[in-house]
C-alpha cells in the first residue's frame, strides 16, 4: 500500500475556533477504494474534521491534501469541484423541490451531461424506491428514503471521496441497518468513503480501517477488526472511563 498515494490526507492538522483549539495534530490517510470511519463521542471534533476537509474551516497548522495536492485554504466550491462530496448530517434535502431536482443538484458543477445521465441511472438502480418517487417533493419522504436521496445526490457529483456525516443519526434501528447496507453497496462500487459516525460497532462492521478521536486528538488508529476487539476502544470512546 505504501507505493500508492492517499486520495485524501490530513497532515498534522490543528484547527481553532478563535482561541479554542478543536483539532490537535490530526493525521488521517484514506486510500482509493477504502472505506474508513472516524469515530468519537460528542464534542470529540468529528464534525470539525469534516468542515476542515471541505474548506468551511481553514487549519491553523497542517494541511489537507486531495490526490497529493494541498486543498486547505481553497474555497469549498473548488474542493467540491476537485472531487469531494458530502452526505450531510440530517440529510439536508430541499424539501419543496422534487426528488429528481435534489438529485440533479448534486451534479451542478459537472459539464459532462451524458455521464451525468448515466450516473443518474446508476443511482436509481442502487435506490429503486427513489426511482418511484422522482416527482414527489423531497419533504414528503420518510427518513430512510430521504437518506437514500441524500446519498444519491452526493454520488451524482461523481466524487473521488464521499464524506458521510453521522448517516445513522435520527434513524430507527431497522433503518440504520438499511443505511449501512447501502453504504456497503456504495463501497462495492469501488467508491472511496469516509464515514463520521457515533455508532462505532455499525461503522466498524463495514469499514476497512478506523480512527478514534478524543477531544480533538486521534487516540487510536487501526484496522476495523482490531478496533472492534480493542479493549481501549470503549475507554477512548466514552472518555469518562
Amino acid at each position: 500500500m505504501e507505493d500508492r498515494r492517499p486520495v485524501l490526507e490530513l497532515r498534522g492538522v490543528f484547527t481553532h475556533y478563535g482561541l479554542v483549539s478543536v483539532l490537535r495534530d490530526v493525521n488521517v490517510e484514506i486510500y482509493p477504494g477504502e472505506m474508513v470511519c472516524l469515530l468519537g463521542g460528542n464534542a470529540s471534533g468529528k464534525t470539525t474534521t469534516l468542515k476542515t476537509i471541505l474548506g468551511y474551516v481553514t487549519p491553523s497548522q497542517g494541511e489537507v491534501l486531495l490526490d497529493g495536492e494541498v486543498v486547505s485554504g481553497l474555497p469549498t466550491r473548488e474542493i467540491v469541484r476537485r472531487g469531494v462530496s458530502m452526505v450531510p448530517e440530517n440529510r439536508r434535502l430541499f424539501p419543496d423541490m422534487t426528488v429528481l431536482e435534489n438529485l440533479e443538484l448534486g451534479a451542478y458543477l459537472r459539464t459532462d451531461r451524458r455521464k451525468v445521465a448515466e450516473d443518474l441511472e446508476r443511482v436509481l438502480e442502487l435506490f429503486p424506491r427513489v426511482r418511484e418517487r422522482l416527482k414527489q417533493k423531497a419533504g414528503t419522504l420518510s427518513g430512510g428514503e430521504q437518506q437514500m436521496v441524500a446519498m444519491g445526490r452526493a454520488l451524482m457529483a461523481d466524487p473521488k471521496v464521499l464524506l458521510m456525516d453521522e448517516p445513522s443519526m435520527g434513524l430507527a434501528p431497522v433503518l440504520v441497518e438499511q443505511v449501512f447496507e447501502i453504504i456497503r453497496t456504495i463501497r462495492g462500487l469501488g467508491r472511496t468513503v469516509f464515514v463520521v459516525e457515533q455508532n462505532a460497532n455499525m461503522a466498524l462492521s463495514i469499514a476497512d480501517r478506523g480512527y478514534v478521536l478524543q477531544t480533538g486528538q486521534i487516540v487510536l488508529a487501526d484496522t476495523a477488526e482490531n478496533l472492534l476487539n480493542n479493549p481501549l476502544m470503549r475507554e477512548a470512546y466514552l472518555g469518562e472511563l
